[in-house]
């Protein structure tokens, strides 16, 4: 098949979905974009072969989880865009207290609410996808769980 016919077809399938997950583990419109443009062009480089599209979005999701990882660890001076902004494009109004407190999580742990609640991904899957084992996303899950009840407590009773 020709890759250039590849690549048109998972950037029509999957920018949507990478730019979400982008967008809520770096919460800055313009490092998402980057992220996502580097994860096609590791699909461009990398060329893999895939078992079905399913495949294909969990391999596209874990190189742009991978590449958020490392713009947040060598992140310096790019400034972060408010949570407002953030707000607006992704969430619909009565989705965005939620979202807000999920922005405030570590990235760990915002990756996996996300792949799981707002993605759909089974525990399993997150786990194939970000290359960790399942009780690391138990955990993570079960964490961010845990913190973001603690936030809506302490918002509600203070």
């Amino acid at each position: 098949m020709d890759s250039g016919k590849d690549i048109r077809e998972a950037v029509i399938k999957y920018s949507d979905t990478l730019y979400k997950v982008c967008i809520v583990i770096l919460c800055n419109e313009h490092d998402a974009q980057d992220a996502i443009q580097d994860t096609f062009c590791r699909y461009l480089e990398k060329r893999p072969e895939f078992q079905d599209e399913e495949h294909e979005k969990a391999w596209l999701i874990r190189v742009a989880t991978n590449i958020c990882r490392d713009m947040i660890r060598f992140r310096i001076r790019h400034p972060k865009v408010s949570i407002d902004e953030v707000e607006n494009t992704l969430a619909a109004p009565e989705q965005k207290e939620i979202l807000r407190e999920l922005l405030e999580l570590p990235a760990r742990q915002k990756t996996v609410i996300y792949l799981h609640y707002v993605e759909g991904y089974r525990v399993k899957e997150i786990a194939d996808i970000l290359g960790i084992k399942e009780s690391a996303v138990k955990v993570r899950l079960f964490r961010g769980r845990k913190r973001m009840r603690d936030m809506v407590s302490m918002e509600g009773g203070i």
